[in-house]
Order: C-alpha cells, then structure tokens, then sequence
C-alpha cells in the first residue's frame, strides 16, 4: 500500500466521494455527502494541493483530463479506485462503536500469510490492533466485539481470502483470563 500524505488522502478520498455522489439513490443522501465533500476540499492549501496531484498522477492512481474549455478533470483510475477504498475500509472501520453489553461471543481471526504477502500481513495485524483485537499468538488473535464483516471486507479488498479464516466461538479455554483484559 502507497503512504500518503493528508492532502493525498483528501484528494483520493473527495475523487472516491465523488463516486459515492453519483451512486446516491436519493437528494438528502446527495446532499449530505455533498457538504461533506465541500468542506474537505476548502481544508486544503493550494501549493500543497498541486504537488499532491502531481505525485497522485506519477503513481498513476489519478488522472487530469483538460477540457475543451480550458478547466480540468480528476479521474480515479482503477488503481486510485482501489487504494481510495482501502483508505476509506481502514479509517471507517477503526472508528466503529463497540456494542455497549457483550454478546458472550469471541471473535477469533486467524491467519497465515505467506511471505511473498508480507505487506498485507502487516495491514491486517495493524488493522487488528487499532481494533484492539489481543493477541493470543503470532498470528491469532481475539476480541469480543463485534467487527468480523470489517475483517472480511478488508480481506476481501486484497484477495486474501484463502489465508484468513475468522471464527465465532462462545467458549476459550482461558477465556477469564482474557475476559479481564478486555472488561476490566
């Protein structure tokens, strides 16, 4: 995954909005995203805003179209497309609620990544700790809450699908012992 800098991910993230305006079944729903649009894009400095295009259409994740009139068009490309939705998956999903009681289920994520898919074993790792999942071994690990679907679209998102398996179980053989780290 690419590291962007905050106008770059403001950038990609407005281009994907974009999308999302487009696919809005109804005025309100345009409008709300709309707004929200409008006032990232007054939050960006100009000078910092040209260099960001330029980096974002040498990596080849936007494109500038000019128009017959003079003024210019940002297209998403596939690959902008695609890093704008995992920016869009990790930043949403780490700010998703807990439920407020427990269902009494563990949610345990297990994988095992080859090495040739190092980078995406780290985000998936990254991922699970800003979610606050506990680590029970290398590459298990353990919460309570309820975040599987996040888990899954993330993924999904990077074809991984073959290696992550994600398990909801009722009972752990040292479940109090983990049950007091998370509810203390």
């Amino acid at each position: 995954m690419y590291k962007f800098g905050s106008v770059q991910r403001k950038i990609l993230l407005t281009l994907l909005g974009g999308v999302a305006l487009g696919l809005s079944s109804s005025p309100r729903q345009y409008f709300c995203t709309f707004r929200k649009l409008q006032k990232e894009w007054k939050k960006i400095n100009q000078n910092n805003f040209n260099r960001s295009l330029k980096k974002l259409s040498s990596e080849k994740l936007i494109e500038e179209r000019v128009l017959s009139d003079g003024s210019f068009k940002l297209i998403l490309t596939a690959l902008g497309k695609q890093q704008a939705s995992r920016m869009n998956l990790l930043g949403n999903s780490i700010n998703f609620k807990k439920p407020k009681r427990w269902d009494g289920k563990w949610r345990i994520v297990l994988f095992d990544i080859p090495e040739k898919d190092r980078s995406f074993r780290n985000i998936l790792r990254e991922h699970l700790y800003a979610l606050n999942f506990l680590k029970l071994q290398h590459s298990v690990f353990v919460s309570p809450h309820p975040f599987e679907k996040q888990i899954l679209e993330l993924v999904a998102l990077y074809s991984a699908e073959s290696y992550v398996r994600v398990i909801i179980a009722i009972q752990i053989d040292n479940g109090n012992k983990i049950k007091r780290h998370f509810f203390r």
